[in-house]
């Protein structure tokens, strides 16, 4: 299975490279993953509806770009599904057993997911009702998907 995480931004804070790259290294037996960061687009604290909505437009197009036809995309929004774990382990087991094997979670910028991405994605999943930093998700992600594959061939993981 390919994995493709794109996320919005550069990640600079060294404890969460540090523990990306764990899961990351971890997850090489089950998959190949990559890591695609797009540029965040600049943009003042207080912005209009119209400037948000062109923020998020610029951002979204520099995610498109990097997806291919062949992607199930999973774009990631505070309204989206929520899954268990368990549940999570077999919507990426049923999708590869379906013959998807190229998989895309798309995590926005601060302002979130532009409508054309979420529009592009085939499921809108969510990690619950918080808001967390998007490159705190990127960490909760990855160790998600390294959670899952553990779920899905039967190995020990802690719940």
């Amino acid at each position: 299975m390919r994995i493709k995480i794109i996320t919005v931004g550069k990640l600079k804070e060294k404890y969460l490279v540090q523990g990306i790259n764990e899961y990351l290294k971890r997850l090489q037996k089950y998959a190949k993953v990559e890591v695609i960061e797009v540029s965040d687009e600049k943009a003042p604290e207080k912005l209009s509806d119209a400037e948000m909505k062109q923020v998020k437009s610029k951002e979204g197009e520099r995610i498109l770009n990097k997806l291919s036809d062949s992607d199930y995309v999973f774009a990631l929004a505070i309204d989206g599904k929520q899954f268990s774990s368990e549940e999570f382990s077999k919507e990426i087991e049923q999708l590869g057993v379906s013959g998807k094997s190229q998989l895309a979670f798309v995590i926005g910028g601060s302002l979130g997911l532009s409508d054309e991405v979420i529009h592009r994605s085939q499921k809108q999943i969510s990690f619950g009702k918080l808001t967390y930093p998007h490159q705190l998700m990127k960490l909760i992600l990855v160790e998600q998907i390294y959670r899952s594959f553990r779920i899905m061939k039967g190995e020990p993981y802690h719940k």
